[in-house]
């Protein structure tokens, strides 16, 4: 009996089961968005840790149900021990159910799934993030990991686009990052407030004025499906190859493990095979109705 149990109790870490996490921190980013930082309840669990940029959790609220979130960053709390941060906007009824929960309360968490950003073949080369809305959300996690193995890339560019001046997140961690070396950190806003220190307008004409290195850059794109589609083509008319340009996908993703088949994706479903995927394997399907 002994020798079964402990069979069991080294069982291979199953991403799909879900396990409780409790949240240590509630941030009010906006109006409607918030960051919650949580931290796994089972010391067993910490092989989740493992999350890289680009991958994404099912968050669950009790009787309400799951959403997948992408992650947005790995921290510690006062007493260094690890906390997941992920940034949500209250849009849908479990959001907002996630929305309403606060410090000491739990919720459950399965993941991590997908294929996170390539940033092993960024290696020795420059890195280029181009961002827009929510998406800086899931970009941080990227530029974070950059910075802790700073000395693994060259130039990192850093470009984030909004709609209006005021919907900017962590305007502090843009202007930490705009003094580093070897880093440009461009903004801009379709609107702006008096006082926006950066560009007014879309995020393809700051591509345009990246001093950029094309045979030896690479660029993770992650925001709405129009905009990373324009700067991919605006970024391949700078020589950008077409498969240094990787996206994060976002669709209807309730099983994240592709058995259910809401987030099919032409022949790809992107909980499985994505979210992060090359621009060339999606070129063709980007703005078809339908797909």
């Amino acid at each position: 009996m002994s020798g079964h149990a402990c069979l069991q109790h080294q069982a291979p870490a199953n991403p799909a089961l879900p396990t409780e996490a409790v949240i240590l921190g509630r941030i009010q980013e906006t109006e409607d968005i918030f960051t919650l930082q949580l931290r796994l309840t089972d010391p067993e669990q910490q092989w989740r840790l493992g999350i890289q940029p680009g991958q994404f959790n099912m968050l669950y609220r009790f009787g309400v149900g799951e959403i997948p979130i992408s992650f947005k960053a790995l921290g510690e709390d006062d007493q260094g021990q690890p906390v997941l941060e992920h940034t949500i906007r209250a849009v849908g009824r479990v959001s907002r159910a996630l929305a309403a929960l606060k410090p000491v309360e739990r919720i459950g968490l399965r993941g991590p799934f997908g294929q996170g950003w390539p940033l092993h073949q960024a290696e020795n080369m420059d890195l280029c993030v181009v961002t827009g809305g929510l998406g800086c959300a899931p970009a941080v996690s990227i530029i974070e990991h950059a910075f802790a193995h700073r000395a693994l890339y060259g130039h990192i560019h850093i470009i984030q686009g909004v709609k209006h001046s005021a919907d900017l997140l962590w305007r502090s961690r843009y202007e930490y990052w705009a003094q580093q070396p070897e880093t440009t950190v461009m903004m801009a806003a379709d609107v702006a407030a008096p006082g926006w220190p950066w560009y007014s307008g879309r995020v393809t004409e700051l591509i345009k004025r990246l001093p950029l290195k094309p045979a030896q850059t690479l660029v993770c794109c992650c925001g709405p499906e129009p905009m990373m589609q324009a700067s991919a083509e605006q970024l391949i008319r700078q020589q950008v190859p077409a498969d240094a340009i990787w996206l994060s996908m976002e669709r209807n993703m309730q099983c994240a493990t592709g058995h259910c088949g809401h987030c099919q994706f032409g022949a790809d479903f992107i909980c499985r095979d994505g979210p992060v995927m090359p621009y060339p394997r999606l070129r063709d399907r980007l703005g078809l109705e339908g797909v």
